[in-house]
């Protein structure tokens, strides 16, 4: 099978770039002929590239040839798109609609229901924009990088393309990777007979770690929707619990800060080799997942835990409720409640025996689940159907540049 595979790059790495990147060593290894086109976001320099970057976010007859270009010479069977923000643009699709060729779109986050991509505003889930076309509180809040001009292009990109009706009827199928995400997004609009779901997976497996480990563990961006607040606050509660942090972002220095007062908590170096990422997962007892509210789609870092026979402590809330099953592969705890927090935090590390046991359901449970081959088999379900679905609409579309000839 001929796959092109499409991922506009954020500026800073994370978990969706990880996903994309093993999506494509595994095609390949499977013996796809695999084509990744990529983009970098990059800071705009000066009034007019602003301007120029906010219109390309809506419609980009740059990406459109360029894509067009791609697609006569690979002739693939199947496009997936990862990410097209901000750079691509939605004009991709219609790029592959008037060359017949199938899209599957990957939602690795919210973007398509709330700019701020987050569902969080303010330290509290926020779905204000939810159903909302166009979603003007974002640009009221200024909820994109803080900015309300950002955040008005990114309210205008979404309202033109519900206008035209672009996720309905350019893109053949949306994956997600949990049924709360699957029904959040019934919820915005996405048509229920175009998701399919299909988790990420941990490609090689780690194995399982063989030692109890020798302190809690949280891996993840430093800021406030990943509930670091919240995990500082219980471990001011905690005495004797060793943590080690690893991760960047806003909320570093306040990190920093507090490890400086509290002997038990450690920062670990953002870039790690690949040894030493996984000596410090199987080096943990547990790993800590205090995300606050529904903004995850999903937790790739507590797949991780789960490869290595680690069990996981996370909010009981959303995706981090469906992926994490309490007191089987590890516990709950309440959002947003450090205490409730602390107190989970303290029974795992009073009752190891019982957390090994969570620690191997979550290796069955990664076995199960999260493998690349089983991965593979669910990917390919999701092309084909894409392919199948494709055949019978190749003649009934308008041409994208016929329809947004008034925006270029």
């Amino acid at each position: 099978m001929k796959v092109v595979s499409v991922y506009n790059r954020y500026l800073n790495r994370g978990g969706e770039d990880e996903g994309f990147e093993n999506e494509g060593k595994l095609l390949e290894r499977k013996g796809c002929e695999v084509t990744l086109v990529t983009e970098q976001v990059k800071t705009p320099d000066g009034l007019i590239e602003s301007a120029r970057l906010a219109l390309d976010a809506i419609w980009s007859r740059t990406w459109y040839t360029k894509f067009e270009g791609i697609l006569r010479e690979k002739k693939p069977d199947v496009v997936h798109v990862h990410n097209f923000f901000p750079t691509m643009s939605p004009s991709i699709y219609y790029a592959c609609r008037d060359n017949g060729v199938p899209v599957v779109q990957t939602l690795h986050n919210s973007r398509l229901l709330c700019p701020a991509s987050s569902f969080y505003r303010e330290e509290r889930v926020c779905e204000d924009c939810l159903g909302k076309t166009p979603p003007w509180p974002a640009v009221v809040h200024g909820c994109y990088q803080n900015s309300r001009a950002r955040s008005g292009v990114i309210a205008a990109m979404l309202t033109v393309h519900r206008y035209l009706e672009t996720w309905r009827k350019m893109v053949d199928i949306f994956v997600v990777a949990t049924d709360f995400y699957r029904r959040k997004f019934i919820q915005g609009g996405i048509p229920e007979d175009k998701i399919m779901m299909k988790p990420f997976f941990i490609d090689p497996d780690p194995g399982v770690k063989g030692t109890r480990g020798d302190y809690a563990l949280f891996i993840g961006r430093l800021s406030p929707e990943k509930g670091i607040r919240t995990m500082l606050a219980a471990w001011e509660q905690l005495d004797g619990i060793p943590l080690k942090v690893r991760g960047g972002g806003p909320l570093l220095k306040e990190v920093k800060d507090f490890a400086r007062d509290h002997s038990g908590v450690e920062v670990i170096p953002n870039r790690l080799e690949a040894q030493e990422w996984t000596a410090l997962m199987k080096n943990a007892r547990f790993l800590v997942w205090p995300s606050a509210g529904i903004f995850e789609t999903f937790g790739l870092v507590a797949v991780d835990a789960f490869a290595c026979g680690m069990p996981v402590i996370a909010s009981r809330s959303g995706a981090m409720a469906e992926i994490v099953t309490d007191k089987r592969t590890g516990l709950q705890f309440t959002v947003g409640d450090p205490q409730d927090l602390a107190e989970k935090v303290a029974w795992a590390w009073s009752n190891p025996e019982e957390m090994e046991e969570m620690g191997r359901n979550a290796r069955i449970e990664y076995e199960t689940k999260y493998t690349a081959e089983r991965n593979y088999h669910m990917l390919m379900e999701v092309y084909q159907r894409a392919i199948s679905g494709t055949r019978h609409v190749l003649n009934v579309h308008r041409t994208a540049e016929g329809r947004l000839g008034d925006l270029t």
